[in-house]
Formats: C-alpha cells, structure tokens, sequence
C-alpha cells in the first residue's frame, strides 16, 4: 500500500535514477519584501494575521487601496494630507506595512520615475500617473499665467524648485537644503522668494499647484 502510494505522487523512474525534483520557485528580495516569482506570476510575502502569507500583487494593491481611502476617502482630501508632511507620514504609516508597501508596488510596477503621490492617486482614485518629470512640466506649463504675474527672480526660482521635484519628488520639494540649491540661488535665493512672501507659503502654494497639475 505504502508503495502505490508513493508511486501516484512522485514522478516514475527512469533509468539512471529517479528524475530531479522540482526547484522551488525563486524568492527575491525588494524593498525589504521577500516576493516570489511562480509561472503565474509574483506573491508577496506579507504578513495576514500574524503569520507571513503569499498575496497576489494585486491582492496586495487592493489592500493598500482599501486602506488607503479609509484614510483619505478622496483624491482631494488626499492631496490636502499628502501635502502636509506629518499628515503624510501619519498615513503612510497606517498603510499595509507602513510606507515600504507604496515603494513595494512601485518597484513591482516598474514606478520608479513616478512619485509615490502618483502612485497612490492612481491605486486609490483611479488617477491617470505622470513621471516626475511630466509632473513638473505639467506644473510650469498649466501655471504660467501666475507665474509671468510674479517678479522674474521669483518666477525663476519656483522654476528651480519645480526642477527639483522632477530629480526627487515630494522629498526634492522638501529638502531642508532646497532655498540652497545653486539653481534657486542663481535666481536670487531666499530674497526672490521673499518679494512674493513668506518663502515657506511661497513653497507651499508650488507644492498645491505641483500635486494639482
């Protein structure tokens, strides 16, 4: 009995020994995740319970987006959080595995040239994407109207902060260093900012009308 049992799950023998067993399918490691890679496509080791459980990628994207408009039930509520930096931070880390899930799903999506703004806006509210660097041209082109309203240095320098989040992203944006950059220096620093208002409003303003172009 124990031998007919055997035999209806393991491959028959050949001559020259039993065939090889089946390699397991790869594991590889991104952001921190281990994802394995299977015929029908990559699971993601994430944890359910507290136990790790292989999830679909787009099992997984459905659960960040669940969560995702639990906390921001609008593109625009999200928008308004995402601006905010400890808003932001508050609800990344209510995501599935805190903000490493956003990198997760751009790395497996192939997102690395989105800001992970765009990536969310899309999973959660079914927002059309754009690069970094569409993102910026988006922003110069659709606010040209106040930008030529404004003192040419100021102008200038927002143009060089809006460079800045075509090269980073949000985090270009709110680089403590970003009134030092040689290009927002070259167009007259603080003080150009400083002829339109307070330099942090005046940074503020770009990053509502960046996430709204």
């Amino acid at each position: 009995f124990g031998e007919a049992f055997t035999a209806t799950i393991r491959p028959p023998r050949e001559s020259g020994g039993e065939s090889p067993p089946t390699p397991p399918d790869p594991t590889i490691m991104v952001e921190g995740f281990d994802v394995q890679v299977t015929p029908a496509g990559k699971l993601i080791l994430t944890s359910v319970d507290g136990k790790a459980v292989p999830v679909t990628v787009e099992e997984y994207k459905q659960r960040l987006a669940t969560k995702l408009i639990e906390e921001a039930p609008s593109l625009d509520v999200f928008r308004t959080r995402w601006i905010t930096p400890a808003d932001r931070q508050q609800m990344l880390g209510h995501m599935p595995d805190a903000g490493r899930s956003v990198m997760l799903v751009r790395n497996l999506e192939e997102m690395q040239d989105y800001d992970l703004y765009d990536v969310l806006a899309e999973l959660g509210y079914g927002m059309a994407p754009r690069t970094r660097v569409e993102r910026a041209d988006a922003f110069t082109y659709k606010n040209n109207n106040w930008l030529i309203q404004l003192p040419p240095n100021a102008a200038t320098a927002i143009k060089a902060i809006a460079a800045q989040f075509a090269r980073a992203g949000t985090d270009g944006l709110e680089n403590p260093q970003v009134f030092q950059t040689p290009e927002v220096v070259r167009a007259g620093g603080l003080a150009a900012f400083k002829a339109v208002g307070k330099p942090a409003d005046v940074l503020r303003d770009t990053k509502e009308r960046m996430f709204a172009a």
